[in-house]
């Protein structure tokens, strides 16, 4: 494996006129206002976070334009937009927004809810496929008009991950005939380039998984052909960008140089977020601007968020029964019986937690087992916690939990959705395919084999969760609730909690097309912090 530097610049020629406005601003003390160019954007999460940062009751930065191709996605990034200018308008969500969360109305028509936000929206929100002619163009005519409108620029964003991730290429393997050199998705971080090069902001931040790290095309690393493309940009012109690392120490975030690729992993959970989530995340602040960014510092929580933490207080739900008969009466039974074979199974002495565990879990099914499928009444205190997480996830002006609906399971899956609650309350960790049961094994030829070893994996209460991706819209084996009376995978509501999506943020689309967008998303509460940190270096401001 070949050596590459990662301490990179990029340099371009700014025009006069930025130069002279930052200085007049900074003499008369104002704030700046940034304008976000915001690339492959998915749902929303990245801009969500750095459009909802205020400081002394001013927004720093404003999304102009966020591109997705994806219709359910785009429809959803277009609808966030649509209740961010409301709010800016009216100081408050729609009243018809509200009925609509709660499931009381059908969508209704924006335009008329407040004409002049829809189209704001519409103009935010592009449907758009970066790497084609056409959204070039369109991206193009944005920029000349956003570099008018605002004091400065940000861009922020990253390329489709899937053709980075380890689960990605793995499946890439099986596929007939599949060249990686072909596969679009490699090359698609260099539309990210192009539209930095035509833009020319204050600062750019990319996020991607860190399968990109290794992830390698024409027998290179994708991660050296990144940086080789991002320090050959403006080469002998003015000015150009300082590559910097999102690094945590003693409760503070700061921005360093990276001595090796590894540096640029930023782990989620040491922000806060109750997930495992490890991303590559580089931020780029251009040099006129860069001369502060060593003295930037903001306190993150030391805290590690569980998932208890942001799903315990949601009401509990029974899983759907894909085969047979679905009603509360019939998924008992089901659950009720394999309780009993569990126990009964679990007779040495070592088992005796796990046997007890599972009794226990027979009895109580006869008389305290959910009932529904869906909730959506909000729980008890809603809204009133004084805990930062809580405050930024919960909305008092709602009526209703959105979204919290179980899917189906077949019979056979939710004896092992069961041991992996029990196992993981009791042990302390998630099951291994060889701590299950031979009776609770699949029909499959390589469930011992190894390569299934993490099939069924539960998210334990008194942890961090592992990490939610798009592969929670498939079965939900990797996404298994820890309550054992619940025996069921995680609602959309429950993954948006983890990925730190507030509760007043709808997902449209199909339920499937829902897990898709809360699995590729990256945790607003998390980019809400690389936006304060970023704001810090910008502006000279210290924790």
């Amino acid at each position: 494996m070949s050596t590459i530097s990662v301490t990179c610049t990029l340099v371009f020629d700014l025009e006069p006129g930025i130069h002279r406005l930052n200085e007049f601003r900074q003499e008369l003390d104002l704030s700046a206002t940034f304008g976000i160019v915001d690339l492959f954007a998915g749902p929303g999460g990245l801009g969500e976070g750095f459009a909802s940062l205020v400081e002394d009751g001013h927004a720093p930065f404003r999304i102009d334009i966020s591109v997705e191709k994806e219709a359910s996605a785009h429809r959803t990034l277009t609808l966030r937009a649509f209740l961010r200018e409301y709010q800016a308008l009216h100081g408050a969500l729609p009243d018809q927004f509200i009925d609509f969360h709660a499931g009381l109305v059908p969508e209704p028509d924006w335009s008329a809810v407040d004409a002049e936000a829809w189209q704001l929206a519409i103009d935010e929100a592009r449907a758009l496929e970066l790497g084609t002619e056409a959204a070039a163009t369109a991206i193009d005519g944005a920029i000349a008009k956003l570099r008018k409108n605002y004091d400065d620029t940000i861009l922020i964003g990253g390329p489709p991950c899937q053709a980075y991730s380890l689960v990605g290429r793995a499946r890439a393997k099986g596929k007939i005939g599949y060249v990686p050199e072909e596969d679009e998705r490699h090359y698609l971080f260099r539309e990210y380039i192009r539209v930095l090069d035509r833009l020319r902001p204050a600062a750019f931040v990319m996020e991607n998984v860190k399968g990109m790290l290794s992830s390698t095309v024409e027998s290179r690393l994708v991660f050296e052909m990144l940086m080789e493309d991002l320090s050959s940009l403006g080469t002998g012109q003015g000015h150009h960008y300082d590559l910097l690392a999102v690094r945590v120490e003693d409760g503070k975030a700061s921005l360093q140089e990276a001595g090796r690729p590894s540096d640029f992993i930023v782990r989620a959970e040491e922000f806060g977020v109750p997930q495992r989530r490890h991303r590559v995340i580089i931020v780029g602040i251009r040099s006129d601007l860069a001369g502060k960014a060593a003295r930037a510092e903001i306190a993150v929580s030391g805290l590690t968020r569980t998932v208890s933490d942001v799903i315990g207080t949601m009401p509990d739900l029974r899983s759907g029964i894909s085969r047979g008969r679905d009603d509360s009466s019939a998924w008992r039974n089901e659950v009720v019986e394999a309780a009993k074979l569990l126990a009964s199974i679990h007779k040495g002495k070592e088992d005796g937690p796990l046997r007890e565990a599972f009794s226990s879990v027979a009895k109580r099914m006869k008389s305290g087992a959910p009932s529904r499928r869906t909730a959506s009444c909000l729980p008890d205190g809603y809204g009133t916690s004084n805990d930062e997480l809580l405050r930024w996830l919960e909305r008092p002006n709602l009526r209703a939990v959105a979204q919290h609906e179980t899917r189906g399971h077949m019979p056979s899956d939710l004896g092992r959705y069961l041991f992996a609650a029990v196992f993981g309350a009791v042990r302390g960790y998630s099951p291994k395919a060889a701590d299950f049961p031979l009776a609770l094994s699949p029909d499959h030829r390589n469930w011992h084999s190894g390569v299934f070893n993490d099939r069924f994996r539960v998210q334990l209460a008194d942890a961090a969760a592992t990490t939610v991706t798009s592969h929670i819209s498939k079965d939900g084996h990797y996404f298994i609730h820890p309550d054992p009376m619940q025996c069921r995978s995680l609602t959309v509501r429950e993954a948006a909690r983890l990925q730190t999506f507030p509760d007043d943020y709808l997902f449209l689309g199909n339920r499937t097309q829902q897990y898709v967008q809360v699995g590729n998303a990256v945790p607003p509460f998390l980019a809400r912090q690389i936006a304060d940190l970023l704001l810090a270096a910008l502006t000279g401001q210290r924790d």
